[in-house]
Order: C-alpha cells, then structure tokens, then sequence
C-alpha cells in the first residue's frame, strides 16, 4: 500500500496495512536534524513518513494596513476596524510556489499525503488582536467580530481551494480552542461566534473535494458533537494530557473522524524518560491498529529533545508500526 493509500484508508474509517506516521519536527530541530542526517528530508525518507504537513502562501492581512491600524490604535486593533482593514489577495499565485515545491517532493516524488496548514477563525486573529483583547471583545464586539470572521472565512475558503487546486489533499484548519481543562470560552460563544464559520469552510474543502482536518490545541470535550456536525474528517491532536482520551475516540466517535497526534510533545516526548516513552507510543499504537488514527506528534517538537532521544522514539514507531501490522 502507497503512503498516500494508507492515510486516505484512516480517513475513510478503514483498516490500512500498518499505522500511518509523521512528525512535526522540522521548526525547532532543523539544525540538529541536518547535523546527523543530512536533511529533514533525509531524516522523514528513513523513517518513512507516509504524510507531511504543508506551510506557505500569501499571508492573510496587508502588513502595512495591519501596522497603520495598530498605531493608529495605539498599539491595538478593535473589531470595528479589522471589519474594514484591507486584506491580501488569496489569489496571488506567486505567493504559493513553495507549496507547489513541496507538493512536488512528498506527494509527487514519495507517494505521500499532502496537507496544508490554513488559518481558522480565533487563533488567526488573535494575531490582529492579540489574545487577551481578543477574548474581550467576544463579549464587547460581537456584531463586528462577526463581520471579521466572515472575511476570514471567505479568504481561508480561497486559499484553500487554490491550495486543493494544486494538489493538495486535506486543508488543515489551525484554530487553537482549549485550555488545559475547557474552552477559552463558553460553549454558547463557541457555537454562536466560531461553528457558522467553520461550516461554510469545511462544506466549502468538501464541495472542492477535498478533506478537512481541525488543529486545536487543550480540552474541547464540550463541543465535540459540534466538531462532528461541522463534518470535520481528521482531528489534532485530541491531546490526552489536556483530558481528551484516546480510548474514549475509540469507543464513542471512531465512526465519525480519525484522530491525527498520539505522541505528546506536553508530556511524552524531550524529557529524557525513554521507557515511559516506549510505553506510551506502543499504548497508542494499539488503540490505533484498527485505524482511526495518523500517528503524529501532537504539536512540534520542541529544541529540548535531545537527537537520541528523537531518534529513540522514531526508531520504536518505525518497528512497532510493522510488528503490529503482521499481529
């Protein structure tokens, strides 16, 4: 079975030949990966990554605008402004040929599934806000916010769709919720202020024929029946250490999406305790045999993990994937 094959058949709620793997590591341990392997791309070619994660293309508001606007402002942006702030043009196809590079090496060239990075609607523009503020203005600008999100939504709907258009296969909304222990904020926030922008861009991946998948960081226990109607296929990280149990995916929602992460770079991964680390890839493993999950790492790895310690953990995922394949 291909690379690509084996992803689609975990998204499709089907049994693959052997658990699909990946890791974000190439933001902070480029240096150290390329000292001991020649490349990341050397390094994702030995341990057979069977997907990549896509970043690149135009960015999403006009930099001096945003900048004018912060002075003016004092320093802040209020949501009645961003409602008029100028945006860059999602169709300035210049602005993606890294993605078609990269689309190029690991879709083209290695078989794998390509998926792009794309902004949500709250993590995105905590960037123009600022988080702090941004939570205010839920509760002071609610009228206006709505007016932002909507353009957001329709400049990540193009964007996306261009990214589809060459040859992308799932666009990967970024769009962190939760806390360690709950949302941000209150469901009824979630559901009036962030689920109709969602909809429209996951009916819009969709329609375009594409997969969707949500990255959203801590605890969203409470809005998972909202994540399965707005049709998302793959979820990241459904990360355990903030409570999202992996054995509870299995029993209650395997059927609906596949979980992407299983290696916990909070917990599990860069603190030197190797035999917990064996213990807990070969725990999610199992749970994953069946399908319903892209084993990845659950956000990137950060520069405190040592190369031993990357190269440990790779080399048990690489054997445990095919030892379990042939149980």
């Amino acid at each position: 079975m291909l690379p690509r094959e084996r992803v689609i058949q975990v998204i499709e709620h089907k049994r693959p030949d052997r658990v699909p793997v990946y890791g974000w590591v190439a933001a902070n341990l480029t240096p150290q990966i390329t000292e001991a392997f020649g490349s990341v791309a050397a390094f994702e070619d030995k341990y057979e990554f069977d997907f990549a994660h896509l970043f690149g293309g135009p960015g999403t508001w006009q930099a001096e605008a945003l900048a004018q606007a912060r002075e003016a402002g004092g320093g802040t942006v209020e949501p009645p402004v961003a409602a008029e702030l100028p945006m860059a043009d999602p169709n300035e196809m210049d602005a993606y040929q890294d993605i078609i590079n990269q689309v190029r090496h690991h879709k083209e060239e290695r078989g794998r599934f390509v998926y792009v990075q794309t902004p949500g609607i709250f993590e995105a523009l905590n960037g123009v806000f600022g988080i702090q503020n941004h939570l205010l203005y839920l509760l002071m600008y609610p009228d206006d916010l709505k007016r932002v999100y909507a353009r957001q939504a329709e400049w990540n709907i193009q964007f996306g769709t261009n990214c589809l258009d060459l040859g992308v296969d799932m666009v990967h909304f970024s769009d962190d919720w939760g806390s360690q222990t709950g949302l941000m904020f209150s469901d009824e926030t979630w559901w009036e202020m962030i689920f109709p922008y969602h909809k429209r861009m996951v009916e819009a991946v969709k329609t375009h024929g594409g997969y969707a998948s949500l990255h959203t960081d801590g605890n969203v226990n409470s809005v998972v029946d909202g994540i399965i109607q707005l049709g998302y296929d793959v979820v990241h990280p459904w990360q355990e250490s903030a409570g999202m149990d992996l054995a509870n995916h299995r029993a209650n929602y395997a059927d609906k999406f596949a979980t992407m992460g299983g290696l916990d770079v909070q917990t599990t991964i860069g603190f030197g305790k190797l035999d917990f680390l064996a213990a807990e890839i070969e725990r999610v493993l199992r749970l994953s045999v069946e399908g319903n999950q892209l084993y990845c790492t659950s956000h990137f790895v950060q520069d405190h993990c040592t190369m031993e310690e990357l190269t440990f953990a790779f080399d048990t995922v690489y054997r445990l994937v095919r030892e379990l394949a042939t149980d």
